[in-house]
């Protein structure tokens, strides 16, 4: 059995949440039930799938906070700029003692 959901057409959903749905889905969400012998257990299977993905789709997503670097890799950062610039000393001429 298969349930069909036409999102732009319903009246249960918020534009937002609308087009939310329609980002994630597509315009018609479509779920198949081949589950049970029963023609109305899969018709209800159908309708279930049908409604857990609109309402997973439907769910604002919550926005990504970026954290900074941790104080370890600051600190190695700043130890391979210092290791670097002793590297770097090390190759310059030695300076005159006049």
């Amino acid at each position: 059995m298969e349930a069909l959901y036409d999102v732009d057409s319903s009246a249960a959903l918020t534009a937002a949440e609308r087009a939310r749905v329609r980002e994630l889905l597509g315009p018609v969400v479509r779920a198949v039930a081949q589950d049970e012998r029963s023609q109305s257990l899969n018709r209800e299977l159908a309708a279930e799938r049908v409604v857990e993905q609109v309402r997973r789709a439907a769910r604002p997503r919550r926005a990504r906070t970026p954290t900074g670097p941790t104080t370890a890799s600051r600190e190695r950062r700043l130890e391979e700029k210092r290791a670097r610039g002793r590297a770097k000393r090390l190759r310059r001429p030695p300076e005159a003692d006049d």
